[in-house]
């Protein structure tokens, strides 16, 4: 088959970026990805990958892995304003379909799966696109400037590609009420190998215990930021602050050690909702096309699969991008608004809003065993996406393109 379109520029190196760069080279593409950070990205709280992502990463060649990465919890516990256990769930409890694992392991398992075939450029971004009918000519913060035939924007919930290609965040981004803040604490702060949660009505605030670190989660109410507030973090230590001031439990100390924290994370709980993925040689992957927000427990796996479905379309079109792009987003969509309207489920499970819900959640929980309460909170779970398409990996992996002088 002639390939059109083989010179393709991806931004961002997370999860979406490295799988899609595998998949496209062994489809005979010649990927370049360009990611804003130094390396890799470390760090991050655990993250699941569930059927069918697993399927992607075991034909990557990477699940073995992706399991040995993967955390061992033991335990949900709720706890009252006193530290008292209010209910607690095995994890054996669940029905798992997949792995739990750190998202910094990921991000390195798919890296170096993906460093000997594939022109990485770190410590870089885009700064400009300008597409015509042949190509697009982009230019980089760093000074450079290159031509692709296509550009894929695997940047995130606040992806700048999407900005320059298809239009300002505001447009597409849809604020969910809540916030979400985290950063490694110290490990005595949790219990080895559990998930502890606290819950005032319409906040949580946790400690996530695992392998050797400790990681608090807060998620809590609040209206939406004046501008979004994204990049003022003495503004977001603050919101912080008072939005769990005199709660109990560990609260006072998690919220000392958070919000001195130099790996601080703030940001809104929102998804991406777009009609279109696309415009013209420009798509998008993962969070930056279908962020289905943090609560929804999906995303990652959403992105593996977005990223493995939109390589084999190209492929399956020889490259034609306009037919490519189009059968990627019919043949994924359904996938993202299940995702997406699991948000509702997690926060009223996990953020009650009142303290009759957090009563009859923890209620609930004590019973998880029963048929009955398993069926209602087995709604938690992360629901089957369709069996994965096979569009054959049979072409040998293409030498990075050549770096610039």
């Amino acid at each position: 088959m002639t390939i059109k379109n083989r010179d393709v520029l991806i931004s961002g190196a997370s999860v979406a970026g490295p799988t899609l760069a595998y998949w496209l080279v062994r489809h005979g593409f010649r990927p370049v990805v360009v990611e804003r950070a130094a390396g890799p990205r470390e760090g991050g709280y655990p993250i699941d990958v569930i059927d069918p992502a697993t399927e992607v990463a075991r034909r990557m060649g990477v699940l073995p892995r992706v399991r040995q990465a993967a955390v061992e919890t033991r335990a949900l516990s709720f706890v009252d304003r006193s530290g008292r256990s209010r209910a607690r769930v095995p994890t054996g409890s669940f029905a798992t379909r997949g792995v739990e694992l750190p998202r910094g392991d990921l991000v390195r398992i798919l890296y170096e799966a993906t460093a000997d075939d594939v022109e990485y450029v770190f410590g870089d971004s885009v700064a400009t696109l300008e597409q015509d009918g042949d190509g697009v000519d982009v230019t980089f913060e760093r000074g450079g400037a290159r031509r692709f035939d296509l550009v894929i924007g695997a940047d995130g919930l606040h992806s700048l590609t999407r900005s320059l290609a298809i239009g300002e965040e505001g447009r597409f981004l849809r604020h969910l009420g809540h916030y979400v803040a985290a950063a490694d604490v110290s490990k005595d702060m949790g219990v080895d190998g559990e998930v502890v949660l606290y819950n005032e009505p319409g906040r949580m605030a946790g400690v996530y215990s695992y392998l050797d670190r400790a990681t608090a989660i807060f998620v809590f109410r609040h209206p939406e930021l004046e501008g979004g507030g994204r990049r003022d973090a003495a503004l977001h230590r603050r919101v912080l602050r008072e939005a769990f001031a005199g709660d109990g439990w560990r609260v006072p100390e998690l919220l000392e050690q958070v919000t001195a924290a130099p790996d601080f994370y703030f940001d809104s709980v929102s998804q991406i909702r777009m009609d279109r993925w696309s415009a013209g040689r420009v798509s998008l992957a993962g969070d930056a096309a279908h962020c289905p927000a943090l609560l929804s427990g999906h995303g990652t796996t959403l992105a593996m699969v977005g990223a493995y479905v939109l390589a084999g379309e190209l492929h399956a079109a020889g490259g034609e991008h306009r037919a490519a792009f189009a059968r990627y987003q019919e043949r994924h969509r359904r996938a993202v608004e299940r995702g997406q309207a699991r948000v509702a489920e997690g926060a009223g499970r996990l953020v009650p809003g009142s303290a009759s819900a957090i009563r009859t959640r923890d209620l609930l929980s004590r019973f998880w065993m029963l048929p009955a309460v398993a069926s209602r909170l087995g709604s938690l779970l992360p629901r089957r996406t369709p069996v994965l398409d096979d569009y054959g990996s049979g072409v040998p992996a293409a030498p990075p393109a050549a770096r610039p002088s």
